[in-house]
């Protein structure tokens, strides 16, 4: 079972309608990106994360592996590890093993997730203290009194690239002020690069995010009564170079009209709902934006060929 502190906020409902029908009626349409995690959609990411062409979890975990004892001379002892969107905690695994961390407090959507890699990393750690929050960590969460001496946040894959970059900081604000002064956050992003490479990374041959674009609107339809047909619509990504972002969108085969809490959508043929994006950084860019999120970049690493990054933030102590 979650164990829940009583600071833990709850779990958050499937995303508001208003949100999903204002969006709906947006132009470009867009769905809010947390339709994406119930379980099954979950369980779809985790299979991409081993992926050939998805190069980012592969890379991000060797980063760690690298960096691990400058990441235990800068942080030092008695640490409470508090990760975003902890999902199934496999990269989380490297920090356990390698840092001294007391305490877990892994933050996510998932009961599912939550359940079964707390109860494989207590095995696994059997001195550590797991504490699991069913929580939105896109929200402020309370986390309670700290267990440790340093509160240091973890953020891995890339996922601030899901931010729009205003949106990027304001999530690392919040996070900073979790944190707290002194506190400090371990940051994964994806770098710019050939875009042939990241337009293969999103378009795999297996069809793997395909189906986890599409259980977007299964999520849909089964949290709130939709009627999309999921074989009248089609997976398409691609790179936008001036924004330097991946764009994720659902495309209508043909005109169609779909109904979602009571409001009918009429889609034209070729028409494409805007369902996520994922910004890629340079070292400068992630330099600026943790300045916006309140955090000092100390660290910055990447792999030989510069492909991902793992960036050690810092909360400035109050003057």
């Amino acid at each position: 079972m979650i164990h829940k502190t009583e600071a833990a906020t709850a779990a958050p409902e499937s995303s508001p309608l208003h949100a999903i029908l204002d969006g709906l009626r947006a132009n470009p349409r867009t769905l809010p990106a947390a339709l994406f995690y119930d379980d099954r959609g979950s369980k779809l990411f985790d299979a991409i994360t081993r992926l050939p062409e998805y190069y980012q979890t592969r890379t991000e975990r060797a980063i760690l592996e690298d960096v691990a004892p400058r990441l235990l001379e800068d942080l030092g002892d008695s640490l409470e590890l508090v990760e975003f969107g902890a999902g199934s905690a496999e990269k989380t695994e490297t920090l356990l093993r390698e840092l001294d961390v007391q305490t877990y407090l892994p933050i996510d959507v998932s009961e599912y997730y939550l359940e079964t890699s707390a109860e494989r990393l207590r095995g696994r750690f059997p001195d550590l203290q797991v504490r699991p929050i069913l929580a939105d960590y896109t929200r402020p969460v309370k986390l309670g009194p700290m267990g440790a001496k340093t509160r240091v946040g973890f953020f891995p894959g890339g996922t601030i690239g899901n931010y729009h970059p205003e949106g990027a900081a304001a999530f690392l604000r919040r996070a900073s002020a979790m944190l707290g002064p002194g506190g400090a956050f371990i940051l994964g992003a994806d770098l710019l690069k050939d875009p042939a490479r990241l337009h293969a990374a999103y378009n795999d041959a297996a069809g793997v995010t395909a189906e986890f674009n599409l259980n977007i609107l299964r999520h849909l339809n089964e949290s709130h009564g939709a009627d999309f047909h999921l074989d009248r619509w089609y997976h398409h990504a691609l790179f936008d170079p001036k924004n330097a972002r991946i764009e994720m969108h659902l495309v209508s085969d043909r005109e169609q009209v779909v109904e979602v809490g009571g409001e009918r959508f009429e889609f034209d043929a070729f028409e494409s709902i805007w369902t996520e994006s994922s910004y890629k950084y340079s070292e400068s860019k992630l330099r600026r934006l943790a300045r916006a999120g309140d955090f000092e970049c100390e660290e910055f690493w990447t792999d030989p060929d510069r492909l991902f990054s793992v960036s050690l933030l810092r909360v400035p102590d109050k003057r």
